[in-house]
């Protein structure tokens, strides 16, 4: 079972990023990425809140 998103930063680190993600429990994650690879992340979240709206105002419809 997915544990809920607690907290999460975003670093700079030399060319590219440390993203420290920490659930409900206090367990962390850190993981290097790329700028490309933030742009993909970036990308994703956007659809799927473009999506939510979307189904939203559907509803309100």
């Amino acid at each position: 079972m997915a544990k809920a998103l607690a907290h999460f930063t975003i670093e700079v680190a030399g060319d590219g990023y440390v993203l420290n993600i920490e659930d409900e429990d206090g367990s962390q994650l850190e993981l290097s990425a790329t700028p490309e690879q933030l742009d993909l992340i970036a990308e994703a979240i956007e659809e799927h809140l473009d999506t939510d709206l979307a189904d939203l105002d559907e509803v309100k419809d």
